[in-house]
């Protein structure tokens, strides 16, 4: 009987430190260390709210830089955040990635297929990431400009303006917002 009471107390002081204390702190870390308070950063465009920067959105008009392929319900779907679940052998997943790369060669015309970077033909494990490597906007830089009817060094100056660099210059890598990418095109092109 001491022993379950025990098992009941230290249960209880988990589940108050891990559901309470913890949440807590990892509300505390992201109001003191991010620029908008843990808050979801959106973004406007002509004084319209276009979307947040923190979850991904399909873009597929020749006119705007892609993002990765969602898995996340019928696609960025935040209620259904999740990767496919489909291993690099799977029959039906690699059929889909080969769909994808097709897909991006019929629009990116000046490419091989060897040059189509994988990020952009597989789905994050959230299906809801919203960045994108630089190397992969850039790839996209004369689909956009041709589409748009712009000089590519033009579309490639708003791309390396565009680039955010690791965090403190050393954790994680260079990311590119699509979202903030299109919506500095769609500035520009006014």
């Amino acid at each position: 009987m001491k022993n379950l009471i025990k098992s009941i107390k230290l249960t209880l002081a988990f589940c108050v430190i891990l559901a309470i204390v913890y949440v807590f702190v990892l509300w505390i870390f992201a109001r003191l260390t991010n620029s908008n308070k843990g808050n979801a950063e959106l973004v406007t465009l002509h004084e319209k709210v276009v979307g947040a920067t923190n979850i991904g959105q399909s873009f597929t008009k020749e006119t705007y830089f892609w993002g990765r392929p969602s898995s996340a319900g019928k696609g960025y779907d935040a209620t259904s955040s999740c990767g496919s679940n489909k291993g690099p052998t799977n029959k039906e997943y690699l059929l889909v990635v080969k769909a994808r790369i097709d897909t991006f060669l019929v629009h990116h015309p000046y490419l091989q297929r060897k040059q189509v970077p994988a990020e952009m033909v597989t789905g994050s494990g959230s299906g809801l990431d919203p960045d994108i490597t630089p190397e992969c906007a850039y790839i996209q830089v004369k689909r956009v400009a041709m589409a748009r009817g712009l000089n590519e060094m033009k579309v490639k100056s708003i791309v390396d303006e565009a680039v955010e660099g690791p965090f403190l210059g050393i954790f994680g890598t260079a990311k590119v917002n699509v979202l903030k990418l299109n919506v500095a095109l769609d500035q520009n092109n006014k």
